[in-house]
């Protein structure tokens, strides 16, 4: 009974995997530092008036549910609920939405200023800059 318990919560503690890191990359004009996960929180919860534009993966996206656990620290019914009161009172909009990990490669390398978060393993061109990784 003992060495299930044990297996069972070293099982539980193990490292995240590679591709569960995120690393969160913006398309600046000039280079940046990077950014603390604080930082990264308030930019996607609408807390930062930074001039960046952040982007999000839609709803149900593994990447998003990492992001959101990992970065944000909330879950996704309670980031929907939050989005919504700031939508009803007009003090602010979501994030715009993109269907894939590849559609939000291509949003960020179109639009100058935008901010998105991928996962850590994905190759990325010379034009975005890491500003976090998670892990």
């Amino acid at each position: 009974m003992n060495l299930t318990l044990t297996l069972a919560l070293l099982m539980s503690s193990q490292p995240a995997k590679a591709s569960d890191e995120i690393i969160v990359v913006a398309n600046l004009a000039e280079p940046a530092g990077t950014m603390q996960k604080h930082e990264v929180r308030n930019l996607f919860m609408g807390g930062a008036s930074s001039g960046l534009e952040p982007v999000t993966l839609v709803p149900g996206a593994q990447t998003r549910l990492i992001f959101n656990a990992r970065i944000v620290g909330l879950t996704e019914s309670r980031i929907q609920s939050y989005w919504a009161q700031m939508r009803f009172s007009g003090r602010n909009k979501a994030p715009v939405q993109v269907q894939s990990v590849d559609a939000m490669m291509e949003y960020l390398l179109e639009n100058q200023g935008s901010v998105g978060y991928l996962p850590a393993d994905v190759t990325l061109p010379e034009t975005l800059t890491v500003l976090y990784t998670s892990g």
